[in-house]
C-alpha cells in the first residue's frame, strides 16, 4: 500500500476555511468529508436547503473554483505535487478504485483523496464507459497511448482464450512500444489492464475476455471446467467437487457436480467417474461408440490397434474393449484379422 507524507484530512480542512458556511456544508456532504462518509446526492442536499439540484451543482462549482483561486490553495502546492507523484508511480493512468485502495481502505480517507483529485489542476478524470471504469491521469499523451493499446489487445482476444498472466502481460507489451520504459513493469501493466471492463482475470489468475465463462465463472459447470483445465488430465467427479471448494471457496456437492458434468458437452466421461475435457480430443459416448468412431476415422484395424487407440480415449480394461469388438451387431472381422464397423 502506498503512503503519503502529507495528511489529506488536514490539507482539506485548511482548504475549506475559505468557503462560506453553506458552500462548505455542500462540499462536505457531496464528498463525504464529515463524520458521515456517505456521499450525498444533489437531490438530498437540495431538499435540505429547499433549493434545486441544479442550484446545488452551481454552489459546488463555485466552491471548487473559490478554493482554487485562494492563497490557501497555493500554500498546499507541495501536497498536490506529492499526490501527483504518487499517481505517476502507479502508472500515470490509473483506475479510480486503484488510486483509492492503494492509499487506504478507510472510506473517509479515500473521500479526502478523491476531493483533492477533483480539486487539483494536474488531475484529469475520464468517466466510466462501456469499455473502461472511472480512471484518472496526469499525462494526456500517455493516457491516449495506453487506451489505444488496451483496445488493440482486446480486439486480438478470442472468446475461449484463457491466458496465463505472464503471457498476457507479454502480449500487452507488444502493443505498448511507444510508452516510456519506466512504466513497463508488471505491476503497472496489470494496473492498466484493471482499468478495462472487457478484459478480466479469473480466480486462478488467468486472463481473457471478461464476458467469457472461462474468466467470469457463473456456476458449477464453469468452475469444473477451470478445475479440469488446471489439473490437465482426467479426474474423478468427486475430486472435481473437492477442488472447486478448495480453489474457489464454493461449496460443491458431489452429486450436483456430477450432474453438471453429465449435462455439459465440454466434459467427456472417460472411465468410471473419470471426466476429461472434450477439447483434449477425447471422444464422447460409450466404449462401443468410441470404437466405431476410431474405425470410421482410421479404417479397418487389428484388435491390438483398436485397443491401443481406445485406451487413449478411455480408462477401461482391455477385456472390455475386446468384448465390445466381438459384438457382431456392430463390428465385423475380415480375413486379415482387421475389424470394421457394421454399416
Amino acid at each position: 500500500m502506498a503512503s503519503l507524507k502529507m495528511k489529506p484530512k488536514q490539507v482539506v480542512k485548511r482548504l475549506l476555511v475559505v468557503l462560506p458556511e453553506r458552500a462548505r456544508d455542500v462540499i462536505v456532504a457531496r464528498f463525504g468529508l464529515g463524520k458521515n462518509s456517505a456521499r450525498a446526492t444533489l437531490e438530498s442536499i437540495g431538499k435540505r436547503y429547499g433549493i434545486t439540484r441544479e442550484r446545488v451543482r452551481q454552489i459546488e462549482n463555485y466552491a471548487l473554483n473559490n478554493i482554487r483561486k485562494s492563497d490557501h490553495f497555493k500554500k498546499e502546492t507541495t501536497a498536490f505535487q506529492e499526490l501527483e507523484a504518487m499517481v505517476h508511480s502507479l502508472g500515470g493512468v490509473v483506475a479510480e478504485k486503484d488510486i483509492l485502495h492503494s492509499l487506504a481502505n478507510d472510506k473517509s480517507f479515500q473521500n479526502h483523496i478523491m476531493f483533492m483529485l477533483v480539486l487539483g489542476e494536474s488531475f484529469y478524470k475520464e468517466k466510466e464507459d462501456d469499455m473502461f471504469h472511472h480512471r484518472w491521469h496526469v499525462d494526456h499523451e500517455l493516457s491516449r497511448r495506453v487506451h489505444e493499446s488496451i483496445r488493440r489487445l482486446y480486439k486480438s482476444l478470442k472468446d475461449d482464450d484463457i491466458i496465463p498472466e505472464a503471457d498476457m502481460v507479454a502480449a500487452f507489451l507488444e502493443h505498448l512500444k511507444d510508452v516510456s520504459e519506466k512504466y513497463k513493469n508488471e505491476e503497472i501493466l496489470k494496473r492498466w489492464l484493471s482499468m478495462t471492463k472487457v478484459i478480466g482475470k479469473n480466480p486462478l489468475g488467468e486472463w481473457g475476455l471478461a464476458s467469457s465463462p472461462n474468466i467470469k465463472a457463473k456456476g458449477m459447470r464453469d468452475y469444473a471446467f477451470l478445475v479440469l483445465r488446471r489439473h490437465g488430465s482426467p479426474i474423478h467427479f468427486r475430486d472435481v467437487a473437492k477442488l472447486i471448494t478448495d480453489l474457489f471457496g464454493k461449496k460443491a456437492h458431489v452429486a450436483t457436480t456430477h450432474n453438471e458434468l453429465i449435462k455439459d458437452s465440454r466434459f467427456v466421461l472417460v472411465g468410471r467417474g473419470l471426466y476429461a475435457l472434450s477439447e483434449w480430443g477425447y471422444v464422447s459416448g460409450v466404449v462401443r461408440d468410441v470404437i466405431r468412431k476410431i474405425l470410421e476415422k482410421n479404417g479397418p484395424l487389428t484388435k491390438e490397434e483398436v485397443i491401443d487407440k481406445v485406451l487413449k480415449e478411455r480408462y477401461v480394461k482391455e477385456n472390455t474393449i475386446v468384448v465390445n469388438l466381438q459384438n457382431q451387431r456392430y463390428f465385423k472381422k475380415d480375413k486379415e484379422g482387421k475389424y470394421s464397423s457394421v454399416i
